[in-house]
């Protein structure tokens, strides 16, 4: 019986092995409207204020907890440090 301890405990140390994500499926820029708006990269974050977005928005600034959810429809704005809009992305 003693000799079958050891066996078990061991095994029960095991770690399992990893099984890696999937990757993120590309979004299309325009399911979002994401590709009309690339010309605002580069432009200060206050030029989001003249925009007409119909839809889900996310504005994410540096800092910003944001969840890994995705969703095609919603339009995302980076924002960087000196307050410029740095990327536009459906996700």
């Amino acid at each position: 019986m003693r000799y079958l301890i050891l066996p078990l405990l061991l095994a029960a140390c095991a770690s399992a092995p990893q099984i890696p994500a999937p990757p993120d499926a590309p979004a299309d820029p325009g399911a979002c409207g994401a590709a009309e708006r690339q010309r605002l990269v580069g432009a200060p974050a206050t030029a989001l204020e003249r925009e007409l977005i119909l839809g889900q928005v996310r504005v994410i600034r540096p800092g910003d907890a944001v969840t890994m959810d995705f969703s095609p429809t919603r339009i995302n704005f980076e924002i960087d440090a000196l307050e410029r809009i740095a990327r536009i992305y459906c996700g």
